[in-house]
């Protein structure tokens, strides 16, 4: 185990970065019990000659906990049911997922 995978689970382990949560591959079927740190920030739009503030949802998650992460992946953080949307991305290590997500 790499030291980049120790900072990985340490992470996280973080009660403070990371929740719990519940994967369900391909939106339905029995879920998985994963970690996942959320992250909600502001991002811009332009339409035309204006430019709005959209509100997102970004996810990262263990590559060892969804080795199969893509859209239509539903992810439950707290009762609030969460949709993978375009295809994820993965860190230059190869350890963390990060995925978009609209709230359902």
């Amino acid at each position: 185990m790499s030291a980049f995978d120790l900072a990985t689970n340490s992470l996280f382990a973080d009660q403070n970065l990371a929740v719990d949560a519940l994967l369900r591959l391909g939106g339905s079927g029995p879920a998985q019990p994963i970690r996942v740190i959320r992250a909600m920030p502001d991002q811009f739009a332009s339409f035309g000659e204006g430019r709005f503030v959209v509100d997102t949802v970004l996810l990262n998650i263990r590559l060892a906990d969804a080795p199969a992460l893509a859209a239509g992946d539903t992810v439950e953080i707290a009762g609030q049911l969460h949709e993978v949307q375009g295809t994820p991305t993965r860190d230059t290590n190869r350890l963390i997922w990060l995925a978009e997500a609209r709230a359902l």
